[in-house]
């Protein structure tokens, strides 16, 4: 899974500088940065640019999963830069020997894959199906680890129980030692005493414990001068009642080296058959730190996945030169972004505009990004871009300036162009910088028309920059090539650095000249010289710029006025809305209101009706009963009725104080019905209701008169 890979699946770039000019090598730098381990900063530093779709694909969807754990918090167990590659080669050697802090490094990595094995549970690896990938043809041992720890202290020290052989070297040691220090302890405190011992008392030469004495008494203590200091004011000597157990104690130490290293060399020949093994754990851990880098690099430059197509093509929207973007980032400066659009129907991209307006770096924006797409690296454009896989790189960029600086130039020379006639193909990217300069403008402009004719023949993709107007000219009624311009503000004359395709662009010569101040007369004579045509079709491609740039000033006003309206609109539906619905409530708590004045009404009729039947089974008058049966049922009907005609008579006429004489209009006081008063008899009143006269008390009836039009209800 990471072999090298033939020179046939990477991307073959003319000239040698050419990675250099697009500033890939600074990219590769950005991310070497993020490496922790040597292998990932190689293989970083060495970034590869391929041209099989799968490959890509892949280190697409690792860098992808890995940055969207970055976002998310997620820990990843990789932390550990180890750098065992020394190790791992002694391991395979036979009779080979590593130490114990060596074995230590390797039960770290065994570790680290097994806490890598460990966090690609079953959900994981559904989730993160590109970065388990990576362990796909691996397994973890776990006799590693047990080997190791059988072995060895956390300290890198081999265990006392590693061989009974040690144990007991190391038990005849702890005894010898302590007899020696009961010895020593004994010698030291008579010397002492006797004003023989230096300030140091004791100390270790060559292994052995000695005695620090004073130089002038060296020669009244037994034993075996192993040396004095700097000063010669102390001499180290050996007393001669511990030389025996000094050596009894230097032939134990000997004999525990000598199966200390016995037992690691047991160790380093049973783990020999996992080198291999731990070759691979530890190629897996620097593509894991080199997967972490790519996805770091990505938060930086807010780099996301496009979509990846196969054949010859760039939709790049809203894309961002990565190194501007930083760059600009640092000094809190926007970073204006390009939309470029090369297929089939359009293959070659005219770009012309006054100096310094960003043709060169549009240029490199669109190179960096596909060399950078091509080595498995999020890129910093809008998601629904989309690109190409291209098998050949050509440039020619007549400078080496940094865009950290934000310089351009537009020298160059036409040098390499029979390279590019001769080698350009279906999937060739090439980018020229001023075709054509660099000679004679007419004998140059005409070589740069058949140049770009021969690249259109070779169905090449590639951006071209120019001043030539017959390039510009040959752009706009030729097949498969199409013009752009770089916007400029002519009134500020500052450019805008803002690609807009399909129209030619103004170099701006004269306006630029007439804004500095040069004086007219020069100007002038720089005119006369210019062929009048020619003069013309700049001046219009200026005007139609200018005026291209109010239109799209004023369409961007409209738009804001539209999104204004839309929010307007909105609103508006929003506050209907909640009318209508506020409404609705309003509706449904009077009919729950009327549901409730109906059920208790029900239930009142329900409650006298059980006090009549109970009456009925009771009374022995049956037709006191039935009477009042009558007047509830009756009463109950004639309610409603009675309603409608008082609303029927409120609408008509109206109520009014005053003794009631013949000709008076009058209504009854129980049914509101209207008549007009024929005859007054003391208390009693004959009343004309329809044809029929009836007599009716007075106090029975109420004096009305009619309502005036302008208060009766429409």
């Amino acid at each position: 899974m990471f072999v090298n890979l033939p020179l046939f699946c990477m991307i073959r770039y003319f000239p040698e500088s050419a990675l250099s000019q697009l500033e890939f090598d600074k990219i590769r730098e950005l991310l070497a940065a993020h490496c922790k381990s040597v292998y990932a900063r190689e293989k970083a530093l060495n970034l590869r640019i391929h041209t099989r779709r799968e490959i890509i694909e892949r280190e697409l969807h690792q860098s992808a999963e890995f940055k969207t754990l970055l976002q998310q918090g997620q820990y990843f167990p990789n932390e550990d830069s180890l750098n065992l590659s020394r190790e791992i080669k002694l391991l395979s050697l036979p009779g080979a020997v590593l130490s114990g802090e060596q074995f230590l490094q390797i039960r770290k990595l065994a570790d680290n894959l097994r806490q890598i094995f460990h966090w690609f549970d079953k959900e994981r690896r559904l989730a993160y199906p590109a970065l388990a990938e990576v362990i796909r043809d691996t397994y973890y041992e776990k006799q590693i680890i047990s080997s190791i720890d059988e072995i060895l202290e956390e300290n890198g020290q081999v265990l006392d129980r590693a061989s009974p052989a040690l144990s007991e070297i190391r038990m005849s040691l702890f005894r010898k030692r302590n007899e020696l220090r009961r010895l020593f302890d004994r010698i030291l405190s008579k010397l002492s005493k006797a004003g023989y011992v230096a300030e140091t008392e004791e100390a270790f030469l060559n292994g052995r414990r000695v005695l620090a004495l004073f130089a002038e008494n060296k020669r009244q203590v037994k034993g075996i001068l192993h040396g004095e200091s700097d000063s010669r004011k102390t001499a180290f000597v050996e007393p001669e009642e511990t030389i025996g157990l000094n050596n009894e104690i230097f032939s134990l130490e000997h004999a525990e080296s000598r199966e200390v290293s016995r037992i690691l060399r047991e160790l380093t020949a049973k783990l020999s058959v996992y080198a291999e093994l731990l070759g691979s754990y530890s190629v897996i851990t620097g593509e894991y730190d080199f997967i972490c880098a790519k996805a770091r690099l990505a938060l930086d430059v807010n780099g996301i996945y496009p979509e990846l197509q196969d054949g010859s093509h760039i939709h790049l929207i809203e894309a961002f030169h990565p190194l501007l973007f930083l760059y600009h980032k640092k000094s809190h400066k926007p970073t204006i972004p390009t939309n470029i659009r090369l297929d089939e129907k359009n293959r070659i991209l005219v770009i012309s505009g006054p100096n310094a307006g960003g043709k060169t770096v549009t240029m490199k924006t669109v190179g960096l990004l596909q060399l950078m797409i091509q080595s498995g690296l999020l890129i910093p454009v809008h998601p629904h871009s989309s690109l190409g896989i291209f098998k050949q790189l050509m440039i020619h960029i007549g400078d080496t300036q940094s865009l950290e600086f934000e310089l351009s130039t537009y020298s160059s020379h036409l040098m390499n162009m029979k390279y590019f006639m001769e080698q350009s193909n279906g999937r060739t990217l090439f980018f020229i910088d001023e075709l054509g300069s660099g000679s004679d403008p007419n004998l140059g402009g005409a070589f740069a028309e058949v140049i770009l004719g021969e690249l259109v023949k070779k169905h090449a993709l590639g951006i071209v920059t120019t001043h030539y107007l017959n390039l510009k000219v040959m752009a706009n009624k030729t097949p498969g090539i199409v013009n752009g311009a770089m916007a400029f503000d002519e009134k500020s004359l500052q450019p805008l650095y803002k690609l807009i395709p399909g129209k030619p662009g103004s170099s701006y010569t004269f306006s630029i000249a007439e804004r500095i101040g040069l004086h007219p007369d020069l100007i002038k004579q720089a005119r006369s010289l210019v062929d009048e045509d020619h003069f013309r079709l700049d001046k219009l491609l200026n005007r139609t710029e200018q005026d291209l740039r109010n239109i799209e000033q004023k369409d961007k006003e409209l738009q804001k006025l539209l999104r204004e309206n839309e929010r307007l609109k909105a609103e508006m539906e929003k506050t209907l809305h909640r009318e209508k619905h506020q409404q609705q409530l309003e509706l449904l708590k009077e009919q729950n209101r009327v549901s409730a004045e109906r059920t208790a009404y029900l239930k009142e009729m329900e409650r006298k009706l059980k006090q009549i039947i109970f009456d009925w089974r009771k009374s022995d008058n049956k037709q006191e009963v039935i009477k009042q049966m009558q007047a509830l049922l009756f009463q109950q009907k004639e309610k409603p009725v009675s309603e409608k005609i008082k609303k029927k008579f409120d609408a008509r006429y109206m109520e009014v104080a005053g003794i009631i004489q013949t000709g008076d209009q009058v209504k009854m006081r129980k049914n509101h019905q209207v008549g007009k008063v024929r005859e007054i008899r003391g208390k009693k009143a004959v009343v004309q209701i329809g044809l029929i006269p009836i007599t009716l008390d007075v106090a029975d009836l109420i004096l009305i008169r009619d309502k005036p039009p302008a208060e009766e209800n429409p």
